[in-house]
Parts: structure tokens; C-alpha cells; sequence
């Protein structure tokens, strides 16, 4: 036997590039080799990327905080008690929640790392988890590492990717125990709207569920489109954990910094095992999210900016024989359906090698991602310099369907 079949099959079957392909762009050196080659990146979700964009307040923030000496040091486990007076402050502005920031506000070093300890206390082997599919990809893989089965709820691009709980109610069983949501969806882009969040909060209530949302999409929402946090809705804030980041909204991915809210009978638990399973968030960083959260200037900015971007990306997009996208009604994510070119590797191969542009398999966001892309519009910060990147693989695509007779 093997050291390596000693591990927790829930484990052992990670591959992280070394011994074979692998194509996802967040896993092994092949986004580093990319960038090396000189290919453009939109296959991470990081606005702006590669370009600078530390906003000037967030900069002399860092700096004095440098020159003070005070970063080499801890924070609290549980995070900065202004970082967290911040949050409760933005909380109920957002959301007309009060907050108590040493009860209920807990700062994570990123979203990701939060949304895997959000799912971490609750979750056993045998149990399952109710996942829309798609979805992000840590939302199906963090149940597998917790022991739990995650359960793909299929969304329909007909209706725009809306949650219809008949799919749910399918799919409840005695060993349901969770449901996982990104909302803002990550990758479609789509809000879900009051009646989708209402029908959800009602089959959690009816079936005693926990729900753990990840909002990390949440800044910038279009269209009037309404961001309702389901924390919010009556009966729900006792039963939901709620994951924020800094990262997509203030473009601040490098820093590291996310937060949760939850209820304070299961905040003392994540408090309780925050030093052993996180450890304190970077000291330096959690300075700067507090100007970065506090200076509003940088959001409303942002949020021009990345509305123009969305327009952008889709009129170059929706203009693409063969290709079908709907407008995205948040973030920084475009959804392509190029299932009449071929499977999403064969597609997003094709970009890579003749555009030199990497964008995302549509297959890790779930069941229903085989035949789509993934694009994060808003990497690059010139629009020029984007929407040439649009026109490449627009294109490349159009070639495509000429290879194959379309």
C-alpha cells in the first residue's frame, strides 16, 4: 500500500496538476506557466487582474500601517473589533439587520477559506447537501472533504437560472441536512429574485435545513435587480450562515480578506475553533479593509465602471453565431452556452490555442456546465484593452463554426 492510500478518501482522489492535466484555473502552476507565456487571463475571478488597483485611500492605509509596525503582529482570532464595527455598520445599511460585531461578525482569511468552516461544524458522513447546479464548484467540493454527498439541483438557463424548488423537493431526503447557495449565482451572474428566495427559506424552514449562502457577488447588482440576503427573511437568520469577501466588489482579491455572519448560539462555535482551523486573518490586510469598506468612493466607482464592462462583454458576446448568453445580472461573470461548437474542454482548448486567452470550463460548475464557458469580463482594467480581448474570441469562435461546418 501506498503512503498516499493512507489518506481520507475524501482526499485522495485530489489531483493538483503534478501527475496529470489538469485544466481547472485556480489548481497548479498552469495559470503561473500561462502568464509566463504572455496569454491573457480570464479565467480568474479577480477585477481588474492583472493590472494595479489598490484605490489611492486603501494605499496610504497600508503604508502608515507599515511604518507603524504594528502588522507583524496577531489580531484576535476572530478579527479586528473596528474591521467588524465596520461590517455590523455596512450590514445595516445593506440590509436593515442589526448586528453586534462580537456576537455575530467573525473575519476569515477569504471567502473560501470561510465557506468551507461555514459547512465544516454541521456536516458528518451520510449526510447531504442540496446544491443549485450550477453553481460554485467549492459549494459541491467542500461537502465531499466535510464526509456529506453533495446533491446537484439542476437551474434552467429558460428561466434565467431562478431556483424552482419542485427540483429541491425531488431531491429532499432523510439525510438532506444543508443547503449551499451562491448568490449572486456564481457563474451565471443571476439575482436571485423574492419569490425563488422565499420558496427556498420555506423548504428550509419545512424540512429544519441549514442554509449557507455565500455572497461574495453581492456589490454590484444591475438592472434593478434586488439583492435580498436571505439571512433577513423571518425565521431564517437562526438557521443561515451568511459568507462575505472583499475580494469581487472592492477588487481587493490579494488581501485576503472575508467575513461571516451568523447567529451568536453558532458564532461561539466558530469562534471556539477559529485559531485551530483559520487562524488569524492578515493583520496588514484587515487594516486596509476597513478604508476600503469605509471610503465609498471606491465602490461607487467600481460599480460604474464594472456595469460598463458587463455591457461590453455582452454586446460582443450575444453577437457570436452559434453562441447563446444571457445578460448577467451581477458581478463580473459572463455564462457562454457554446454547446453547438463542441464540449466546453474542446471550446475553451480552442480560445487557449489560437487567442491565447484562458477562460473557464463550464464542466467543475456542475452537471449542467458541460456546453458553456466561463469568462470573467472584468479582468483587465482599460476597456480597450478588454473589449479586444472580446473581439479575439469572438473571433476564434466564428472560425470554429467554420471548421466544423456550421
Amino acid at each position: 500500500m501506498s503512503i498516499k492510500e493512507k489518506m481520507n478518501h475524501r482526499f485522495g482522489d485530489l489531483q493538483g496538476g503534478l501527475f496529470t492535466k489538469v485544466t481547472k484555473a485556480d489548481v497548479g502552476e498552469n495559470v503561473g506557466n500561462l502568464i509566463a507565456q504572455g496569454y491573457t487571463m480570464m479565467s480568474w475571478a479577480d477585477p481588474f487582474f492583472p493590472d494595479p488597483s489598490i484605490p489611492a485611500s486603501v494605499e496610504k492605509t497600508m503604508i502608515d500601517e507599515i511604518k507603524s509596525g504594528f502588522p507583524s503582529h496577531y489580531t484576535m482570532p476572530m478579527g479586528d473589533r473596528k474591521l467588524r464595527e465596520t461590517i455590523a455598520k455596512r450590514i445595516k445599511e445593506n440590509y436593515q439587520l442589526e448586528l453586534d460585531p462580537s456576537r455575530n461578525i467573525l473575519i476569515t482569511p477569504g471567502s473560501d477559506s470561510g465557506l468551507l468552516y461555514a459547512m465544516l461544524p454541521f456536516l458528518s458522513e451520510g449526510d447531504e447537501v442540496l446544491i443549485p447546479d450550477p453553481s460554485y464548484p467549492s459549494n459541491f467540493l467542500n461537502a465531499k472533504l466535510c464526509g456529506a454527498k453533495a446533491i446537484h439541483v439542476p437551474l434552467y438557463s429558460k428561466n434565467n437560472y431562478q431556483i424552482d424548488i419542485q427540483e429541491f423537493e425531488k431531491r429532499i431526503t432523510n439525510h438532506t441536512k444543508m443547503v449551499v447557495i451562491t448568490h449572486p449565482n456564481n457563474p451565471t451572474g443571476t439575482v436571485f429574485n423574492k419569490k425563488s428566495l422565499m420558496d427556498l427559506c420555506d423548504f428550509i424552514k419545512k424540512y429544519d435545513l441549514v442554509l449557507v449562502c455565500d455572497q461574495a457577488f453581492e456589490d454590484h447588482i444591475y438592472d434593478d435587480n434586488e439583492m435580498i440576503a436571505p439571512m433577513t427573511i423571518d425565521g431564517m437568520f437562526e438557521r443561515t450562515i451568511t459568507t462575505f469577501s472583499i475580494s469581487k466588489g472592492l477588487g481587493l482579491s490579494g488581501l485576503r480578506v472575508g467575513y461571516i455572519v451568523a447567529d451568536d448560539q453558532l458564532m461561539d462555535v466558530y469562534y471556539g475553533g477559529t485559531v485551530n482551523v483559520l487562524g488569524a486573518t492578515n493583520t496588514l490586510a484587515q487594516k486596509a479593509a476597513i478604508t476600503a469598506l469605509e471610503d465609498e468612493s471606491i465602490l461607487k466607482d467600481y460599480h460604474e465602471r464594472l456595469l460598463k464592462r458587463r455591457n461590453i462583454a455582452y454586446e460582443v458576446f450575444s453577437s457570436i453565431p452559434h453562441v447563446k448568453v444571457l445578460k448577467p445580472e451581477s458581478g463580473i461573470l459572463s455564462w457562454l452556452d457554446v454547446s453547438q461548437l463542441g464540449t466546453s474542454q474542446e471550446v475553451a482548448a480552442y480560445i487557449l490555442e489560437h487567442a491565447h486567452i484562458s477562460v473557464n470550463e463550464g464542466t467543475p460548475y456542475g452537471e449542467q456546465g458541460e456546453g458553456y464557458l466561463r469568462i470573467v469580463h472584468a479582468c483587465l482594467a482599460d476597456d480597450n484593452k478588454a473589449r479586444e480581448a472580446f473581439l479575439k474570441i469572438k473571433e476564434c469562435l466564428i472560425k470554429l463554426a467554420k471548421e466544423k461546418g456550421l
